[in-house]
């Protein structure tokens, strides 16, 4: 009987490639539900059984990573595979820690998918060719971090600021002062100076001004 799986991903081609190679070349596993958020992932678990979920992390209505740490907590028998886009060692360690039993590049071959499907459900850990879940010994030069910068999306943004620094800028694009978001916030003016720095930094960014417009335009808050 083939083992049933669950996709949650929102690139309906790269699914349906994903449910054809399946068919053809691995019916071993059937995608039995197909949703694009989580809302409809919880929807789908309460409806039908499968064995293993192969979610993305960029997920429209809420983070993928936060997405693990529901489902793990509620159904600690099913079996999670991240296959993303993002291969960034923060998002790969953080999907880990939250509870993914696996995580592979969608720049990988399907035949690694399959053997990380395997891996997985055997229960196993696997990590796929090319992921690290630590930074390499020589970090990146100044240069190629700006590089790669330019290539960042919203969903990558955002994962570079604390949940305290996200509800800063939030109170910020509000135009209130740091004395103001304080008071809101219970912590002091000096310490919302800190967090405001520290988002400019992780940014690229050198002033409060270009920092809210920045958010606007990327939808951070």
């Amino acid at each position: 009987m083939a083992t049933s799986i669950a996709v949650l991903d929102c690139q309906k081609m790269f699914v349906e490639g994903m449910e054809a190679y399946f068919k053809v070349q691995a019916n071993e596993y059937q995608v039995v539900s197909r949703v694009c958020s989580s809302e409809d992932l919880h929807k789908a678990i309460q409806e039908i059984s499968f064995e293993i979920l192969i979610m993305d992390l960029n997920i429209p209505d809420q983070d993928g990573l936060l997405i693990i740490e529901e489902v793990r907590s509620m159904f600690p028998e099913l079996r999670i595979l991240v296959l993303s886009s993002y291969t960034d060692v923060k998002l790969v360690k953080g999907a880990m820690v939250k509870g993914a039993d696996g995580y592979v590049s969608k720049a990988s071959s399907f035949s690694e998918l399959v053997y990380a499907l395997e891996e997985v459900s055997s229960g196993n850990t696997y990590i796929g060719d090319g992921i690290r879940t630590s930074p390499p010994v020589a970090s990146k030069s100044r240069t190629l971090q700006k590089m790669s910068s330019k290539y960042e999306d919203n969903f990558t943004i955002k994962q570079k600021l604390t949940k305290r620094e996200s509800e800063i800028l939030e109170l910020l694009t509000q135009g209130l002062s740091n004395k103001h978001i304080a008071g809101k916030l219970y912590i002091s003016d000096q310490t919302v100076g800190v967090h405001r720095k520290n988002m400019m930094r992780k940014l690229g960014i050198r002033n409060t001004a270009t920092l809210i417009k920045f958010a606007l335009e990327n939808h951070l808050v």
